[in-house]
């Protein structure tokens, strides 16, 4: 009930902010040519993914025509349910949220992807944990934010030592809440993505059970609501939106130095925790239009058959392919 009232009042914000700045009515001329200066784009963030942060360090923030207001959120689930609200526009998150909300009916399309490595993708343990293997997780107490990409890689690890989410006592945490249960021994296991393992690992100690490496796919999608998909004005924005992130993280993968200490500047991680992640996260844009939906609905069908979701998803009814063409174009 307090995270829907959180972003309950994160949508009358963001409202009032794109309704101070906005014009969407006005941004389309008569000749059918968009006014990007009349645009307003509500962006969605986590400290997770630290959007803002990468377009920031690349210099991809600079010369944009629309106005962009950012809202945060502590993980993908929340942007999500902003966007099916009307209250954002735009968010990236990891392979499981748009499971489930297209489970739930929101009215979201995927609208482009990049793979980045799973090495932080994790299922992490105290130190001194007497868990050595995931088959000891039977009983046990373990951290997942619910509808999160460690929601699916802790399923997988589940099911490949026969075990189901009945054979454990799941918390259903928040990353900020998780670390501190971790911390304070009240949870037994945590499972999570960077840069929150590499700060599990630096601040408790914290040891990593088993990766994502054979369990998950690496997949960070970018999601836009339909009705801003349906408007000529914001759609042509979000198409430059999407170019944009693709050029940060051709930057990103180049400048990991340089990358690391403005992504810690703005988050306020450690920039020695942000290394580890940056480390073990390279970005590689993807075409949806390739293997990614078949990749992607193994793990809306892993959800289906574990029952954690109410309904079958079907992945190619929530893509939007429009922005892949201009993929070959960026630099």
């Amino acid at each position: 009930m307090k995270r829907r009232v959180a972003i309950l009042m994160a949508a009358l914000l963001l409202t009032v902010t794109a309704a101070c700045g906005g014009g969407e009515e006005q941004a389309v001329r008569a000749d059918g040519s968009v006014d990007l200066s009349q645009v307003t784009l509500r962006v969605g963030d986590q400290k997770g993914t630290g959007l803002q942060a990468l377009l920031t360090a690349a210099g991809q923030l600079k010369d944009v025509k629309y106005k962009v207001t950012w809202a945060q959120f502590t993980s993908g689930p929340p942007i999500l349910e902003a966007i099916n609200a009307g209250s954002l526009d735009f968010g990236a998150v990891g392979n499981s949220p748009p499971v489930f909300a297209a489970a739930a009916g929101s009215k979201i399309s995927i609208v482009a992807v990049s793979e980045k490595g799973i090495g932080g993708q994790a299922i992490v343990v105290p130190a001194d944990s007497p868990i050595k293997t995931p088959a000891d997780l039977r009983g046990k107490r373990v951290a997942v934010a619910k509808g999160s990409s460690a929601n699916f890689h802790l399923l997988a690890v589940l099911k490949k030592e026969g075990l189901t989410f009945a054979d454990i006592q799941p918390q259903y945490l928040q990353p900020p809440d998780a670390l501190a249960a971790l911390s304070s021994g009240k949870i037994d296991a945590w499972a999570i993505w960077d840069p929150y393992t590499a700060q599990a690992e630096a601040q408790t100690k914290a040891r990593i059970l088993v990766d994502g490496e054979g369990y998950a796919n690496g997949f960070e999608f970018q999601i836009a609501g339909q009705d801003a998909l349906a408007d000529p004005a914001r759609s042509a924005a979000l198409g430059d939106w999407v170019a944009r992130i693709r050029k940060a993280h051709e930057w990103a993968n180049g400048h990991k130095e340089e990358w690391a200490k403005v992504f810690s500047q703005l988050t306020g991680v450690d920039q020695a925790v942000v290394s580890v992640a940056i480390d073990r996260g390279q970005f590689k844009d993807l075409k949806l239009a390739g293997d990614v939906v078949a990749r992607e609905q193994l793990v809306a069908d892993a959800f289906s058959e574990a029952k954690l979701i109410p309904v079958p998803v079907k992945i190619a009814d929530v893509v939007d392919t429009r922005y892949d063409a201009a993929l070959e174009s960026t630099p």
